[in-house]
């Protein structure tokens, strides 16, 4: 795997068990990261941390670890939020990928008596972070198979059919939802690091229904997707 050329990626996912699926299939191209004790991989390698759960989580964990690597004069040039998540009913199977063309912070903004007023509108920042072109080339090429489109990076994850119908009204491109992506995306773009995201979808977006979950099958398309990864060579 490398993006770019010479270049070093970083791989946070939300728990330990989704890193344990991303290294089963990234074998020797990875290695795991705990904390800011970096190893020192080389060119093309790929460091996997575990950042925690949740938007606040994820950037913070996420700004540390870049933050580290640039104080080791071992800057990052790229990131990718991985892990499992919902899909939109339709757009994305229950065991498939997505893929996203950016980060949606659906729910930073403000509740007005005419509705929900999103933090751009508003004027005080974006609730969108594009993901980078070259790294999401290089993505759709070793994953032919991923849906492609936005992904909700929300703080509560959706779960009832009203708030469905709500999210998908107001985010008709979005194909999948998870709680980190957001978070970690606004750490790399204000370091200036590319961004990108990838998700294993274990549940439809919907009424809450754990019993309808496809845990396992979720975690070996990361394992799936880390070996694609891996073998993948520009």
């Amino acid at each position: 795997m490398t993006y770019p050329a010479n270049g070093r990626l970083l791989i946070v996912t939300a728990v330990q068990a989704e890193r344990r699926a991303l290294l089963a299939g990234l074998g020797a191209t990875a290695v795991p990261v705990d904390g800011g004790a970096l190893l020192g991989t080389g060119p093309g390698r790929a460091d996997v941390a575990v950042v925690g759960v949740g938007p606040a989580a994820a950037a913070a964990g996420t700004a540390r670890l870049l933050a580290h690597a640039e104080a080791q004069s071992r800057p990052y040039a790229a990131l990718l939020c991985a892990g499992i998540g919902g899909g939109i009913a339709g757009k994305v199977e229950l065991g498939g990928l997505a893929v996203a063309t950016g980060s949606v912070a659906p729910d930073l903004g403000a509740e007005s008596p005419d509705g929900f007023i999103p933090i751009d509108t508003l004027g005080f920042g974006a609730n969108l972070v594009p993901a980078d072109p070259q790294l999401l080339d290089l993505l759709c090429t070793a994953l032919p198979d991923a849906v492609v489109g936005t992904i909700l990076g929300v703080s509560t994850v959706t779960g009832t059919a009203d708030s469905t119908a709500a999210l998908v009204k107001a985010h008709p491109d979005a194909v999948a939802e998870g709680m980190e992506g957001f978070g970690a995306a606004t750490a790399a773009q204000q370091a200036g690091v590319a961004f990108g995201e990838l998700r294993a979808i274990s549940n439809a977006v919907g009424p809450r229904n754990r019993s309808a979950w496809r845990m396992p099958q979720a975690m070996a398309a990361l394992t799936r997707a880390g070996a694609a990864l891996a073998s993948f060579d520009r």
